[in-house]
């Protein structure tokens, strides 16, 4: 089983933080909303690995002015690639707390859709179990 280290940014903006409807095709929570992020590349430091991360898949738009690393989780998750092959994978998550300027986000084929949602509404949205469990431990749930 492969493994992979995962960044994943919890990035908030006036109250509110951004959460991304997967892809229904792909990924590891097809079709389910989630927090952006994913796999580190080999040499990269944490900080350049989730910077390449947000700018990937929410656009370079978006200016990111606070970065601080919060917990980390772990789980064995299986993984649906756009041809349809799937993958288990042993999934390390790094989570950071992050903070913008702004909120222009320009979002990759990863994505169907983003929200800036209040933390008192995030339990109106099919969050996957991996964001329910960080929401929760984050005391938003």
């Amino acid at each position: 089983m492969r493994q992979r280290i995962i960044v994943c940014p919890i990035i908030e903006n006036d109250g509110e933080v951004l959460l991304c409807k997967m892809a229904s095709d792909r990924g590891v929570f097809p079709g389910q909303w989630a927090l952006s992020g994913g796999g580190m590349e080999a040499g990269e430091h944490l900080n350049e690995a989730l910077l390449r991360e947000i700018r990937e898949e929410l656009g370079d738009a978006l200016q990111i002015t606070s970065i601080t690393p919060w917990t980390f989780s772990d789980d064995v998750r299986i993984k649906t690639y756009a041809d349809g092959t799937k993958e288990e994978i042993y999934m390390i998550y790094l989570l950071f707390n992050c903070v913008s300027a702004n909120r222009q986000v320009t979002f990759n084929e990863e994505f169907q859709e983003i929200a800036w949602v209040k933390p008192a509404e995030l339990g109106n949205y099919d969050l996957n179990e991996a964001t329910k469990a960080t929401f929760t431990r984050r005391g938003w749930l």
